[in-house]
């Protein structure tokens, strides 16, 4: 018996020489490799090989013998009308080639078949590819439970967004079942709470949080919950984005009841508590739910203009010229720094630093080891006229003056970085965050930064007194004036340069009598204080069915842009 290589090599050779219609007669790639495999046993086909020539030649002149090769209609096979010497010797010629090619090496095989298919005609490559394809094809999400691999499938299905994930469970009721057993919607909602502000706080909120992040399934409810609850959660996102463009809220009052002089000038709210500094000296701190006044601090001999707080201290800047350090617990004081020589205008603190700065023109630098223990780090002078605003983060500082200037610092060394020039008239107020800085001036505009290059991006016009306050987020710029409104402009309208100016305040609120000194927001509601001595709470999650059909704010053209 002839070695396999020389084999191989005759069969290809064969396959050259004789007529393509004997081996387009299998039925498929394996019965081609088969029949080319032992073409040399064939009596049939060393006579062909001797004839094939003449064949050809004679092709054009005997249509009747061509006739014989013809492919039959109607089937997706190539079928040769030739007459086989017998079935019982085609068998054992197929089951041979079978035998030989099953001896050779996986990369023997694909080397023949290689050599195979380079010689065929696209119809041929057509076939094959329609007989592989379906073998090619793998689900992978019923195959990997029957390794015991449930987990992958899982893992693997737990990446869907919740349209691709309604499709899956479409797909089979073996997929339906990895996501229902898997709790794959639990896991969305899990996965939305923990990237997105809006789905963390309206899962506080709406009270669906206690449902998730249990470490059993049996802790919880089914996946069907789940599945319901997905729909309701994105109906809810829908009313509360609506409610701000529309302006629709719930208004809630605290009337502060100054004892002196009238006026709010700063606040800063969390979920259960308002902390606010009022012109009559003192702070007051109002239970978010009654409203109730829950604890007056005093001890300032100036008005207080300025706050912050965390989970330990507030710490308070007056018109007195001091910096004053609480226990935010039990409303004692802790600390008092003297350094100011006019009154202390605003103030920031965050991981150990504090800035403040003040009407004397300077910002002081702080290191803050702890309530007791702050030193002074350095003295930053530039500005011609009060600072009335600093913030600030881990790589630089920004105040803003009445000299109509921004100026940026380097966090680490506090020294001058750039000035940030084009105000027409003196900086009320700022907030940085990452690149952007949005300042608004007593020029009535608010203008938006690149604090890097120093560009001015975009300026918006529509207040008709002094900009008092400016908050933004990823979605809003909410703005407070001393005409008393409230404006709310849409961000990422603003940071394109081809949005008309017109389209970029979706809504101004208007329920202050007074000036509007100091606001803060989230998702849900914008908390504002005055100088008319109250503090609104506009609530855009649990509007009253009757607010629906109303506005009660005046309607502006707005642009929306959901992200």
């Amino acid at each position: 018996m002839e070695p396999d290589s020389v084999i191989e090599d005759k069969t290809i050779e064969l396959m050259c020489s004789v007529p393509r219609s004997l081996w387009l007669g299998c039925a498929n790639l394996v019965e081609s490799m088969c029949a080319l495999s032992c073409l040399q046993s064939m009596p049939s086909v060393r006579c062909l090989q001797n004839t094939s020539v003449m064949e050809d030649q004679n092709e054009d002149e005997s249509p009747k013998k061509s006739a014989l090769w013809q492919i039959s209609n109607g089937t997706s096979s190539v079928i040769v009308s030739r007459k086989r010497p017998s079935e019982g010797n085609y068998q054992k010629e197929k089951d041979l080639c079978i035998k030989y090619f099953d001896q050779w090496s996986e990369s023997d095989q694909v080397e023949f078949v290689e050599h195979l298919i380079s010689r065929m005609c696209h119809y041929q490559h057509g076939h094959i590819n329609s007989y592989l394809k379906p073998m090619l094809q793998r689900d992978f999400i019923t195959a990997l439970p029957e390794q015991g691999l449930d987990h992958i499938a899982e893992n693997i299905l737990s990446y869907l967004d919740a349209r691709s994930l309604c499709a899956a469970e479409l797909v089979c009721k073996e997929w339906q079942r990895v996501i229902s057993e898997g709790m794959l919607w639990k896991k969305l909602i899990e996965r939305m709470v923990r990237t997105d502000p809006l789905w963390k706080g309206l899962s506080e909120r709406r009270g669906w949080d206690q449902y998730l992040f249990k470490n059993r399934p049996t802790d919880g409810p089914p996946n069907s919950f789940y599945r319901s609850l997905y729909p309701k959660i994105i109906q809810d996102i829908e009313t509360i984005e609506s409610n701000w463009r529309c302006g629709r809220h719930n208004l809630q009052r605290i009337q502060c009841r100054s004892e002196n002089s009238k006026g709010v000038y700063c606040l800063q709210y969390d979920d259960d508590k308002i902390i606010s500094g009022l012109r009559d000296n003192s702070i007051k701190i109002w239970d978010k739910t009654s409203l109730e006044c829950l604890k007056v601090l005093t001890g300032h001999t100036g008005s207080v203009l300025c706050l912050q707080y965390d989970e330990r201290v507030i710490v308070t800047g007056s018109s007195d010229s001091t910096v004053r350090v609480w226990d935010v617990n039990t409303g004692e004081v802790l600390n008092t720094l003297i350094h100011h020589n006019e009154a202390v205008l605003h103030l920031r603190f965050s991981n150990g630093l504090m800035v403040t700065c003040s009407k004397d023109r300077s910002i002081a630098v702080w290191d803050m080891a702890s309530a007791t223990d702050i030193t002074l780090r350095r003295v930053l002078v530039g500005h011609r006229a009060a600072v009335n605003v600093v913030d600030f983060d881990d790589k630089y500082i920004v105040s803003a003056s009445g000299d109509r200037t921004i100026k940026v610092w380097s966090t680490s060394t506090c020294e001058f970085v750039r000035t940030l020039n084009g105000h027409k008239r003196g900086i009320a107020c700022l907030q940085y965050r990452d690149r952007l800085v949005v300042s608004g001036s007593s020029d009535n505009t608010i203008r938006l930064w690149d604090i890097e290059c120093g560009a001015c991006l975009r300026v918006l016009e529509g207040h008709e007194e002094l900009v008092r306050c400016i908050r933004f987020d990823n979605k809003r710029i909410v703005s407070g004036a001393y005409d008393g409104k409230i404006k709310v402009w849409d961000l990422q309208a603003a940071l394109d340069p081809r949005a008309p100016a017109s389209t970029l305040c979706l809504r101004t609120l208007v329920e202050h009598s007074g000036r509007v000194f100091r606001l803060q927001f989230d998702e849900f509601q914008i908390i504002s204080s005055s100088h008319d001595d109250t503090i609104l709470i506009w609530d855009f999650l649990n509007v009253p069915p009757s607010a629906q059909n109303e506005t009660r704010s005046p309607s502006r053209t707005y642009t929306y842009i959901s992200r």
